[in-house]
């Protein structure tokens, strides 16, 4: 074999390699303040923290954790709100090598336990409105959590465990931190959320959630300019469409993030009234809500330019008044999951009225194959699970060899999707494979099925599920949430379906509930209907 093509570095001191050459998270808040300066970088109800300062709290707190005595792949768990705090608190680890481990703030203390242990967590960073949660995770549990920091008014211990507060750490020397941190060193432990089984720990590398936030970036139409754009951050910074696919590119293209603790219709319709809206990501109920507030049509709404949606079918008549009320804006669907570091499909403003119910093309960095029982690649057209390679692609499961064995077969990462590719290499979501309803003989589609009951206008969610059945081993069976001041008619509904579904695809039975069960990001716990 010929000799290798490397330069000899053995005379540049091993910290000048690693910084002029790596792909490193850390780095972004760095270059960003020379770029964007003291521009608004995030608004925090009434703070307001701009791309230099941003730098220099995350520089500040790298240093504080340093001192504390965490090191290069040691794990931070992260329980906080959708604050400025939970930014910097992040970008310091990143700098500093650190593997952030965000902490669902629906979790119960015995799950906060069960991450806080497997991850080998040894510092917790909270708030003091969560400190009952965390109080009751710690005392007792097996961890290795030696040092306890508190957004707030913080106790001597939590749970046993020293703890003091955080402001300290933000107030020290904010001057440019360098340490080594290698493109392939862990940024992030996500926890799935484990609605069949316990959670499995994602681990994501910082060269694929940087690629992740420029595929983002394009397929979202950020770019620098000398008028920033503004997103409103609703979705909360523990799940990985919050904090990979919104918050850093954002930040990459300076624009300004408006954090919201949680989802308030009227608080984000008046953003619209303060700001040049530009980006505004949530689910498809979030959007219903935001359309009906009154203040809304107060605001600018022709400054948006992007509406994305996700994780639940949009209705069809919700998407056409959303492209009335927002006329320059792009309401498109974008998807992926914790393990590819979404987003991974975006649609495109073209498919618009065209491709509504697609998943839309693979982002910039990732390659969408389907694949059949055998692991053979399926020609356009064909149904099959659908499968990627890609650099946004976890590294693997933590503590999980045989997850990593199944999700990595036949040389591509198996997400447990079904669909297709079309003729213009298009994604298109049939179901999860776990979701497919197997009545008589035939395969339905969940997702078919909820589309088309959502299409009626007494109906604002769905959920279709398989219940066991003697006679068809699974009846299609229709959970459904009324709309505002609408009576459920199953009659009605039924007649609705027959006329746009096959037979079999009809559901066996219409139950109405007050509400769907969901995990924090809104995901359908459908496990808990059937």
């Amino acid at each position: 074999m010929p000799e290798a093509m490397r330069p000899d570095l053995s005379g540049v001191d091993p910290l000048t390699v690693n910084l002029t050459h790596r792909v490193c998270i850390g780095d972004l808040p760095t270059r960003a303040s020379i770029t964007y300066g003291e521009r608004p970088a995030l608004i925090d109800d009434d703070t307001t923290v701009s791309y230099v300062e941003l730098e220099r709290l995350a520089n500040s707190v790298a240093r504080g954790l340093q001192e504390a005595g965490l090191t290069r792949g040691d794990r931070l768990a992260i329980q906080l709100q959708n604050r400025w705090q939970n930014v910097v608190t992040f970008l310091a680890c990143t700098k500093l090598g650190v593997i952030a481990l965000p902490l669902n703030l629906a979790l119960a203390p015995t799950d906060i336990a069960y991450q806080l242990s497997d991850s080998g967590s040894v510092a917790l960073v909270t708030e003091d409105a969560l400190l009952p949660a965390a109080e009751a995770a710690l005392r007792g549990a097996d961890h290795e959590v030696r040092q306890v920091w508190v957004v707030g008014t913080a106790p001597e211990a939590v749970g046993g465990v020293p703890a003091t507060g955080w402001a300290p750490l933000a107030a020290g020397d904010g001057s440019r931190f360098e340490s080594i941190v290698e493109d392939r060193d862990i940024v992030h432990c996500l926890y799935t959320s484990g609605t069949t089984s316990l959670p499995k720990g994602v681990l994501t590398s910082h060269v694929a959630v940087q690629l992740s936030a420029l595929s983002a970036a394009v397929a979202l139409g950020l770019r620098p300019d000398v008028d920033p754009g503004a997103t409103p951050l609703v979705l909360p910074l523990f799940h990985v469409t919050a904090l990979d696919a919104l918050l850093l590119p954002a930040l990459l293209a300076g624009s300004t993030v408006i954090l919201h603790r949680g989802f308030d219709p009227a608080a984000v319709a008046a953003d619209f009234g303060r700001h040049a809206i530009t980006h505004l990501t949530m689910l498809p109920a979030m959007w219903a809500a935001l359309l009906a507030q009154p203040a809304l049509a107060e605001g600018d709404t022709d400054s948006l330019v992007t509406g994305l949606y996700a994780m639940a079918p949009m209705p069809a008549p919700l998407l056409a008044a959303l492209r009335e009320r927002f006329p320059n804006a792009a309401i498109i669907l974008g998807s992926g999951q914790t393990e590819t570091t979404p987003a991974s499909q975006v649609q495109w403003s073209g498919h618009q009225g065209v491709k509504d119910d697609s998943w839309g093309p693979a982002v910039a960095a990732t390659e969408v194959q389907i694949m059949g029982p055998h692991g053979d690649l399926l020609p356009r057209g064909e149904e099959g699970e659908i499968v990627y390679r890609t650099p946004q692609l976890m590294e693997g499961y933590w503590h999980n060899a045989d997850a990593n064995t199944e999700a990595f077969a036949h040389g591509w990462f198996h997400g447990g999707d079904i669909g297709y590719l079309d003729e213009d290499g298009v994604v298109w979501f049939t179901d999860r494979a776990k979701d497919i309803v197997k009545t008589g003989g035939e395969n339905v589609s969940s997702v078919e099925v909820e589309r088309v009951v959502l299409g009626h206008e007494s109906v604002a969610e769905c959920a279709v599920v398989g219940r066991p059945d003697e006679r068809w081993g699974e009846a299609v069976t229709a959970y459904v949430v009324p709309a505002d001041g609408a009576t459920i008619d199953p009659d009605a509904l039924r007649e609705h379906c027959k006329e746009r579904l096959a037979g079999f695809k009809v559901p066996k039975a219409f139950e109405q509930v007050e509400a769907l069960p969901k995990t924090a990001t809104g995901k359908i716990r459908k496990v808990e209907l059937r």
